[in-house]
């Protein structure tokens, strides 16, 4: 037995270091692909002058502003957002004991599309505060609204069931869904914003987004890395968890909290982005094992790289300039992946 643990302690770290190195090679090499070229030996030197660390006024303005303003910026939301995703993903798959959950499956998703739609429906769309656009302040309202309605239909006498979470984010999802397709009939002109805001995009974020979601990723995290071992007793069933002394309600209550901010957070600066937190840690866990103390860890690397380079391909795959929705992309890389789960599982293969 400890010979096993020690083999598992050993491919863990192994496996972090090894994300943790190609998240960070990842990141560089992806600030330097773009349609403008720019040498890498100009690419490094605008991120260290943009950091602080190399002398300011030794890289041209225009290389420095593609490159750090606005490319580095992107690379880093975009793999804020997955490792996000991927961690939330993670904790609600333990939470409802259902391998099929995603961040999504509460109605948060739903919540963050009408808050945005109700912004395009209002004009809002170009207006800013503290230089920030009002659609990412709306959509976060409105995913925190979800939640909060979730968290009020889905307890059963004074106490939440996963059960009747999952009904009430179904519930609460098709309400605001409702009233979204209401918004589109009754403003055509807000469809085509509406659309590809909900079908997720990172074009034209910068730092200002990175900073806005940054708060609540990191009180999410918290969050659910304080409750991480609790988590895995949960995953054991309710009554087997309150034999073993854990408070089931608080636990819960936190966990969803978390993991709700963190998908609140995602979805506000960029969309609805669908299959990162559905697959990534179905990935992990059929190679590191369901302990959510390491799954989590590791869903957030894999997430960030998933959707950095997703990012990546939605940006340089067409020769015409224009941009692909990134939500597009990861669909059509994770639907396939996730069939052949749902093949597998059907054989026995993946875990409950």
């Amino acid at each position: 037995m400890r010979l096993r643990l020690a083999a598992s302690r050993r491919a863990f770290i192994l496996g972090l270091l090894i994300l943790a190195m190609l998240s960070l090679v990842s990141v560089l090499g992806a600030t330097g692909i773009g349609r403008l070229p720019i040498p890498w030996k100009t690419v490094i030197g605008a991120i260290g002058e943009g950091l602080g660390l190399v002398q300011s006024g030794t890289v041209e303005r225009m290389p420095l502003v593609v490159v750090f303003d606005i490319r580095l910026s992107r690379v880093v939301l975009s793999f804020l957002v997955g490792s996000a995703l991927g961690v939330a993903g993670s904790v609600f798959q333990g939470i409802l004991r259902n391998p099929l959950a995603d961040p999504f499956t509460i109605g948060v998703a739903s919540g963050a599309a009408f808050g945005a739609a109700l912004a395009f429906a209002l004009g809002w769309g170009g207006t800013s505060y503290l230089g920030l656009g009002t659609i990412p302040l709306l959509a976060l309202f409105g995913a925190l609204g979800a939640l909060a309605l979730v968290l009020m239909f889905g307890r059963v006498q004074g106490r939440l069931r996963r059960d009747t979470l999952v009904l009430a984010g179904i519930v609460v999802a098709t309400f605001l869904s409702a009233l979204i397709a209401l918004i589109k009939a009754l403003d055509e002109e807000a469809v085509s914003a509406i659309v590809f805001w909900v079908m997720g995009s990172f074009q034209g974020r910068g730092w200002i987004h990175v900073g806005f979601s940054l708060p609540y990723l990191i009180l999410g995290i918290y969050l659910v890395v304080k409750c991480a071992r609790e988590l895995d007793i949960l995953t054991l069933g309710e009554v087997q968890a309150r034999q073993l002394g854990v408070e089931v309600e608080r636990v819960r209550r936190r966990l969803l909290v978390g993991a709700s901010l963190l998908t609140a957070a995602a979805v506000s600066v960029s969309g609805v982005i669908g299959f990162v937190g559905l697959v990534v840690p179905h990935l992990v866990r059929m190679t590191m094992g369901a302990a959510h103390q390491r799954l989590i860890v590791l869903s957030a690397f894999l997430g960030g790289l998933g959707l950095l380079w997703s990012d990546v391909v939605a940006r340089t795959l067409l020769r015409g300039g224009e941009e692909l929705p990134v939500g597009v992309v990861t669909a059509l890389v994770g639907g396939p992946f996730f069939c052949l789960l749902l093949k597998r599982r059907s054989g026995g293969v993946i875990l409950d």
